[in-house]
């Protein structure tokens, strides 16, 4: 299995900004979800955030919000979530970065649940609600046992905490386009390529850029700022939350391999 650190490097040897779409597992099933892994890995996905739903999801915008209350009136639990990604990882070339909030990673064991994901397949690890003076609790036992997890960094950070959150970060950073939560927008910040370059002063870790980007031209816009990802997360889950399952996947597939042309242009 690819690690984070090593497909980012491969990328950068390309001179390659990475595509990083965000789905929610379970949402509109957790069959679709399989097969909505399978079509972002093959239309250019690098990597592939899969988020575990959470019922009080204080990062995530109206739509991941509402994937996440679906998939959990379904029935979805994390196990779901681990069998999904076993069944699928074998099968895919994209590191897969699993999103949650900790409250689930506390409930399980913090070394529990990170075995549990590695063997799954996972690479990766987002906790959005993780406070850079906790993370020594998670990070030191994911190093250990080979999850990298990827602090985020908030455009009103100041540069001491931004150099803090980078020299903790493990894989890449993500930078967080927007001061609330996950969503789709018509226009990114345009002070957010200046946080990038204050990042860029106090770390030569891969930044990928995430909340906000909603198509092709976001995603260009990023990738002239110097990013190394672009991180693209309410666009795909209402893709597939939209009408028939399978025309969904298909759909998602087609918008992923969009966003992937502007970024290899």
């Amino acid at each position: 299995m690819t690690s984070v650190s090593e497909r980012f490097a491969q990328l950068r040897d390309r001179e390659e900004c990475a595509l990083i779409p965000f789905i929610t597992a379970g949402d509109p099933s957790l069959k679709a979800t399989g097969a909505a892994l399978k079509a972002l890995d093959q239309n250019g996905a690098d990597f592939i955030e899969l988020g575990v739903p959470y019922a009080d999801p204080l990062a995530d915008g109206p739509t991941i919000q509402a994937a996440a209350t679906r998939s959990l009136t379904r029935g979805t639990k994390l196990d779901d979530v681990l069998k999904l990604v076993s069944e699928v990882s074998p099968d895919i070339s994209a590191p897969i970065i699993l999103f949650t909030y900790y409250n689930p990673i506390l409930n399980r064991g913090v070394e529990t649940f990170l075995k549990d994901i590695k063997t799954a397949g996972a690479a990766g690890l987002v906790v959005p609600d993780l406070p850079l003076e906790e993370a020594d609790s998670l990070l030191k036992p994911a190093a250990e046992i080979g999850i990298e997890v990827t602090l985020l960094i908030a455009p009103t950070s100041p540069v001491e905490r931004m150099e803090a959150i980078a020299e903790q970060s493990q894989g890449f950073i993500y930078l967080v386009s927007v001061t609330g939560v996950t969503g789709m927008r018509t226009q990114m910040q345009t002070r957010v390529g200046d946080v990038l370059k204050q990042v860029r002063e106090v770390t030569d870790k891969p930044v990928g850029i995430g909340f906000g980007i909603s198509g092709p031209e976001q995603a260009k816009q990023v990738k002239g700022w110097g990013a190394d990802g672009a991180i693209v997360g309410s666009a795909c889950v209402k893709l597939l939350a939209d009408g028939d399952e399978a025309e969904a996947v298909k759909n998602l597939g087609a918008f992923c391999k969009s966003l992937k042309a502007v970024l290899t242009a």
